[in-house]
Protein backbone atom coordinates (compact mmCIF):
# COMPACT_ATOMS: atom_id res chain seq x y z
CA UNK A 1 0.00 0.00 0.00
CA UNK A 2 2.84 2.37 0.90
CA UNK A 3 4.68 1.68 -2.38
CA UNK A 4 1.44 2.16 -4.35
CA UNK A 5 0.94 5.62 -2.72
CA UNK A 6 4.50 6.65 -3.56
CA UNK A 7 4.07 5.52 -7.19
CA UNK A 8 0.76 7.35 -7.48
CA UNK A 9 2.23 10.51 -5.97
CA UNK A 10 5.07 10.41 -8.48
CA UNK A 11 2.49 9.97 -11.22
CA UNK A 12 0.54 12.97 -9.99
CA UNK A 13 3.71 15.11 -9.83
CA UNK A 14 4.72 14.02 -13.32
CA UNK A 15 1.23 14.73 -14.68
CA UNK A 16 1.22 18.14 -13.02
CA UNK A 17 4.61 18.97 -14.53
CA UNK A 18 3.38 17.98 -17.98
CA UNK A 19 0.25 20.09 -17.54
CA UNK A 20 2.28 23.11 -16.45
CA UNK A 21 4.64 22.66 -19.38
CA UNK A 22 1.73 22.46 -21.80
CA UNK A 23 0.21 25.57 -20.25
CA UNK A 24 3.54 27.36 -20.59
CA UNK A 25 3.68 26.56 -24.30
CA UNK A 26 0.12 27.79 -24.78
CA UNK A 27 0.84 31.01 -22.94
CA UNK A 28 4.00 31.66 -24.98
CA UNK A 29 2.21 31.35 -28.32
CA UNK A 30 0.56 34.59 -29.43
CA UNK A 31 -1.86 34.51 -32.34
CA UNK A 32 -2.22 37.49 -34.66
CA UNK A 33 -4.77 38.15 -37.40
CA UNK A 34 -3.13 40.14 -40.20
CA UNK A 35 -5.63 41.68 -42.64
CA UNK A 36 -3.89 42.45 -45.90
CA UNK A 37 -5.13 42.68 -49.50
CA UNK A 38 -6.33 40.53 -52.39
CA UNK A 39 -4.49 37.21 -52.56
CA UNK A 40 -3.23 38.09 -56.06
CA UNK A 41 -1.61 41.34 -54.93
CA UNK A 42 1.97 42.15 -53.96
CA UNK A 43 0.73 43.34 -50.55
CA UNK A 44 -0.67 39.91 -49.78
CA UNK A 45 2.72 38.47 -50.69
CA UNK A 46 4.35 40.98 -48.33
CA UNK A 47 1.96 39.94 -45.57
CA UNK A 48 2.99 36.31 -45.99
CA UNK A 49 6.65 37.35 -45.84
CA UNK A 50 6.01 39.29 -42.62
CA UNK A 51 4.14 36.35 -41.08
CA UNK A 52 7.02 34.00 -41.87
CA UNK A 53 9.65 36.48 -40.66
CA UNK A 54 7.83 37.19 -37.40
CA UNK A 55 7.40 33.48 -36.69
CA UNK A 56 11.09 32.89 -37.40
CA UNK A 57 12.25 35.90 -35.40
CA UNK A 58 10.09 35.02 -32.38
CA UNK A 59 11.10 31.34 -32.40
CA UNK A 60 7.50 30.41 -33.08
CA UNK A 61 5.99 32.51 -30.30
CA UNK A 62 4.04 34.58 -32.83
CA UNK A 63 1.66 32.72 -35.14
CA UNK A 64 0.22 35.06 -37.77
CA UNK A 65 -2.82 34.23 -39.88
CA UNK A 66 -2.88 36.29 -43.07
CA UNK A 67 -6.41 37.22 -44.11
CA UNK A 68 -7.38 38.25 -47.63
CA UNK A 69 -9.10 41.61 -48.02
CA UNK A 70 -10.88 43.56 -50.72
CA UNK A 71 -8.95 46.69 -49.83
CA UNK A 72 -7.73 49.17 -47.23
CA UNK A 73 -11.17 50.63 -46.52
CA UNK A 74 -12.46 47.20 -45.49
CA UNK A 75 -9.38 46.70 -43.30
CA UNK A 76 -10.10 49.90 -41.36
CA UNK A 77 -13.86 49.30 -41.14
CA UNK A 78 -13.30 45.90 -39.51
CA UNK A 79 -11.83 47.72 -36.51
CA UNK A 80 -15.45 48.47 -35.56
CA UNK A 81 -16.06 44.83 -34.59
CA UNK A 82 -12.65 43.19 -34.25
CA UNK A 83 -10.84 42.65 -30.95
CA UNK A 84 -7.62 41.15 -29.71
CA UNK A 85 -4.48 41.09 -31.83
CA UNK A 86 -5.96 42.44 -35.05
CA UNK A 87 -3.31 43.94 -37.36
CA UNK A 88 -4.15 45.53 -40.70
CA UNK A 89 -2.51 47.54 -43.45
CA UNK A 90 -3.75 50.83 -44.87
CA UNK A 91 -2.54 54.19 -46.18
CA UNK A 92 -2.35 56.70 -43.28
CA UNK A 93 -4.86 59.04 -44.93
CA UNK A 94 -7.61 56.47 -44.21
CA UNK A 95 -6.74 56.51 -40.52
CA UNK A 96 -7.27 60.27 -40.53
CA UNK A 97 -10.63 59.92 -42.30
CA UNK A 98 -11.80 57.13 -39.97
CA UNK A 99 -10.90 58.99 -36.80
CA UNK A 100 -12.58 62.10 -38.19
CA UNK A 101 -15.74 60.18 -39.16
CA UNK A 102 -15.50 61.43 -42.74
CA UNK A 103 -16.43 60.09 -46.19
CA UNK A 104 -16.65 56.28 -46.15
CA UNK A 105 -16.27 56.23 -42.35
CA UNK A 106 -19.38 58.24 -41.44
CA UNK A 107 -20.45 55.37 -39.18
CA UNK A 108 -17.86 56.93 -36.81
CA UNK A 109 -17.31 53.79 -34.73
CA UNK A 110 -15.76 54.65 -31.36
CA UNK A 111 -13.24 51.88 -32.03
CA UNK A 112 -11.63 54.01 -34.74
CA UNK A 113 -10.22 56.18 -31.95
CA UNK A 114 -8.44 53.10 -30.61
CA UNK A 115 -6.37 52.58 -33.78
CA UNK A 116 -2.62 52.68 -33.14
CA UNK A 117 0.35 52.43 -35.53
CA UNK A 118 3.01 49.72 -35.33
CA UNK A 119 5.42 49.98 -38.27
CA UNK A 120 5.88 51.06 -41.87
CA UNK A 121 5.75 48.69 -44.84
CA UNK A 122 6.77 49.43 -48.47
CA UNK A 123 4.87 52.28 -50.08
CA UNK A 124 2.30 51.65 -52.76
CA UNK A 125 4.30 52.73 -55.81
CA UNK A 126 2.72 53.46 -59.17
CA UNK A 127 4.32 51.43 -61.95
CA UNK A 128 3.11 52.51 -65.38
CA UNK A 129 4.25 49.54 -67.44
CA UNK A 130 4.31 49.32 -71.24
CA UNK A 131 5.70 46.88 -73.76
CA UNK A 132 9.27 47.74 -74.66
CA UNK A 133 8.50 47.44 -78.35
CA UNK A 134 5.53 49.86 -78.11
CA UNK A 135 7.74 52.94 -78.30
CA UNK A 136 5.85 54.49 -75.38
CA UNK A 137 8.09 56.67 -73.22
CA UNK A 138 5.79 59.45 -71.96
CA UNK A 139 2.10 59.75 -71.10
CA UNK A 140 1.27 61.50 -74.36
CA UNK A 141 2.58 58.44 -76.24
CA UNK A 142 -0.41 56.49 -74.88
CA UNK A 143 -2.75 58.33 -77.24
CA UNK A 144 -4.70 55.86 -79.35
CA UNK A 145 -3.49 52.85 -77.37
CA UNK A 146 -5.11 50.40 -74.96
CA UNK A 147 -3.96 50.62 -71.35
CA UNK A 148 -4.75 47.88 -68.79
CA UNK A 149 -5.40 49.49 -65.40
CA UNK A 150 -6.60 46.57 -63.30
CA UNK A 151 -9.95 46.29 -61.59
CA UNK A 152 -11.19 47.93 -58.40
CA UNK A 153 -7.76 48.58 -56.92
CA UNK A 154 -6.13 51.81 -55.76
CA UNK A 155 -3.70 51.49 -58.68
CA UNK A 156 -6.57 51.26 -61.16
CA UNK A 157 -8.28 54.36 -59.77
CA UNK A 158 -5.00 56.25 -59.63
CA UNK A 159 -4.06 55.38 -63.23
CA UNK A 160 -7.47 56.51 -64.49
CA UNK A 161 -7.03 59.75 -62.54
CA UNK A 162 -3.64 60.40 -64.12
CA UNK A 163 -4.99 59.87 -67.62
CA UNK A 164 -7.59 62.56 -66.94
CA UNK A 165 -5.17 64.91 -65.16
CA UNK A 166 -2.68 64.81 -68.00
CA UNK A 167 -5.21 65.62 -70.71
CA UNK A 168 -5.63 62.16 -72.18
CA UNK A 169 -9.25 61.46 -71.22
CA UNK A 170 -11.04 59.92 -74.22
CA UNK A 171 -7.72 59.48 -76.05
CA UNK A 172 -6.68 56.28 -74.30
CA UNK A 173 -8.71 53.06 -74.18
CA UNK A 174 -8.67 52.08 -70.51
CA UNK A 175 -9.22 48.35 -70.02
CA UNK A 176 -10.67 47.50 -66.60
CA UNK A 177 -9.60 43.88 -66.01
CA UNK A 178 -7.69 41.83 -63.45
CA UNK A 179 -3.94 41.86 -64.07
CA UNK A 180 -2.89 38.60 -62.43
CA UNK A 181 -2.86 36.76 -65.76
CA UNK A 182 -0.45 39.13 -67.51
CA UNK A 183 2.08 37.48 -69.82
CA UNK A 184 5.83 37.91 -69.56
CA UNK A 185 7.47 40.29 -72.04
CA UNK A 186 10.19 42.92 -72.12
CA UNK A 187 8.95 46.14 -70.56
CA UNK A 188 9.56 49.85 -70.17
CA UNK A 189 8.26 52.15 -67.45
CA UNK A 190 6.70 55.56 -68.11
CA UNK A 191 8.44 58.30 -66.17
CA UNK A 192 6.58 61.40 -64.96
CA UNK A 193 7.71 64.99 -65.08
CA UNK A 194 7.94 66.94 -61.83
CA UNK A 195 4.98 69.00 -62.99
CA UNK A 196 2.88 65.87 -63.44
CA UNK A 197 3.84 64.61 -59.98
CA UNK A 198 2.66 67.90 -58.45
CA UNK A 199 -0.68 67.56 -60.23
CA UNK A 200 -1.26 64.12 -58.69
CA UNK A 201 -0.79 65.49 -55.14
CA UNK A 202 1.10 62.31 -54.30
CA UNK A 203 4.63 61.75 -52.99
CA UNK A 204 7.41 61.77 -55.59
CA UNK A 205 9.48 58.60 -55.77
CA UNK A 206 12.38 57.69 -58.06
CA UNK A 207 12.82 54.05 -59.07
CA UNK A 208 16.60 53.70 -59.64
CA UNK A 209 17.93 52.53 -63.00
CA UNK A 210 18.47 48.78 -63.07
CA UNK A 211 15.73 47.97 -60.55
CA UNK A 212 13.96 46.01 -63.29
CA UNK A 213 15.61 44.09 -66.15
CA UNK A 214 15.90 46.25 -69.25
CA UNK A 215 14.88 49.48 -67.48
CA UNK A 216 18.29 51.16 -67.44
CA UNK A 217 17.10 54.66 -66.54
CA UNK A 218 15.71 56.37 -63.43
CA UNK A 219 11.91 56.44 -63.38
CA UNK A 220 10.06 59.26 -61.66
CA UNK A 221 6.71 58.14 -60.33
CA UNK A 222 4.40 58.57 -57.34
CA UNK A 223 3.88 56.66 -54.13
CA UNK A 224 1.40 56.36 -51.30
CA UNK A 225 2.73 55.48 -47.81
CA UNK A 226 1.33 52.34 -46.18
CA UNK A 227 1.57 51.23 -42.56
CA UNK A 228 0.67 48.32 -40.31
CA UNK A 229 -1.80 49.22 -37.56
CA UNK A 230 -3.56 47.58 -34.65
CA UNK A 231 -5.74 48.86 -31.78
CA UNK A 232 -5.36 49.42 -28.06
CA UNK A 233 -6.87 45.94 -27.62
CA UNK A 234 -3.33 44.63 -28.26
CA UNK A 235 -1.33 44.72 -25.03
CA UNK A 236 1.91 46.69 -24.78
CA UNK A 237 4.16 43.64 -24.52
CA UNK A 238 2.77 42.07 -27.70
CA UNK A 239 3.01 45.37 -29.61
CA UNK A 240 6.59 45.83 -28.43
CA UNK A 241 7.71 42.31 -29.36
CA UNK A 242 5.89 42.34 -32.70
CA UNK A 243 7.40 45.70 -33.71
CA UNK A 244 10.87 44.71 -32.53
CA UNK A 245 10.76 41.36 -34.34
CA UNK A 246 9.56 43.00 -37.57
CA UNK A 247 12.46 45.47 -37.67
CA UNK A 248 15.02 42.86 -36.67
CA UNK A 249 13.88 40.61 -39.52
CA UNK A 250 13.63 43.38 -42.13
CA UNK A 251 17.22 43.03 -43.34
CA UNK A 252 16.74 39.34 -44.06
CA UNK A 253 13.48 40.11 -45.88
CA UNK A 254 15.33 42.76 -47.93
CA UNK A 255 17.97 40.26 -49.00
CA UNK A 256 15.25 38.10 -50.51
CA UNK A 257 12.99 40.92 -51.75
CA UNK A 258 14.60 44.36 -52.37
CA UNK A 259 11.39 46.34 -51.75
CA UNK A 260 11.94 45.98 -47.99
CA UNK A 261 15.20 47.92 -48.22
CA UNK A 262 13.30 51.16 -48.85
CA UNK A 263 11.68 50.95 -45.40
CA UNK A 264 13.65 52.84 -42.72
CA UNK A 265 13.02 54.49 -39.35
CA UNK A 266 12.86 57.76 -41.27
CA UNK A 267 9.66 56.45 -42.86
CA UNK A 268 7.89 56.63 -39.49
CA UNK A 269 6.91 60.22 -40.31
CA UNK A 270 4.48 58.88 -42.92
CA UNK A 271 2.35 56.97 -40.39
CA UNK A 272 -1.10 58.21 -39.42
CA UNK A 273 -2.70 58.47 -35.99
CA UNK A 274 -0.67 57.63 -32.89
CA UNK A 275 1.89 54.91 -32.23
CA UNK A 276 0.94 52.03 -29.98
CA UNK A 277 2.61 52.53 -26.56
CA UNK A 278 4.37 49.18 -26.95
CA UNK A 279 5.80 50.27 -30.30
CA UNK A 280 6.95 53.56 -28.73
CA UNK A 281 8.97 51.61 -26.17
CA UNK A 282 10.76 49.75 -28.96
CA UNK A 283 11.51 52.83 -31.07
CA UNK A 284 12.96 54.66 -28.06
CA UNK A 285 15.03 51.61 -27.21
CA UNK A 286 16.29 51.44 -30.81
CA UNK A 287 17.22 55.13 -30.85
CA UNK A 288 14.73 56.03 -33.59
CA UNK A 289 13.53 59.61 -33.95
CA UNK A 290 9.81 59.54 -33.25
CA UNK A 291 7.80 62.35 -34.90
CA UNK A 292 5.92 64.39 -32.30
CA UNK A 293 2.55 63.85 -33.98
CA UNK A 294 2.82 60.09 -33.38
CA UNK A 295 3.14 60.35 -29.60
Amino acid sequence: MQNWWRLSLKGVIAATAISLFAAGVAMAETRIAYKSAKSTSSYYQMAVQIAEAVKRGSNGDFITTVEESQGSVQNVKEVAHRSGNYVFTTPPMLIKLAQGGKKMFKDASPNYQKIRALFVIPSLTMHLVVRKDSGTKQFRDLTGKKFLIGKGSFGAREAAKYIKLFGLEGKVDLVDVELNSAAGTEISLISMTDEQVVKTKRTKLVIPAGTYPGVNYDVTTTSLPVGAYTTTAMDDTTAYRLTKTYWEQKQAMGEANPWWNAVTFDSLKTLGGKLHPGAVIYYKEAGATIPEQLL
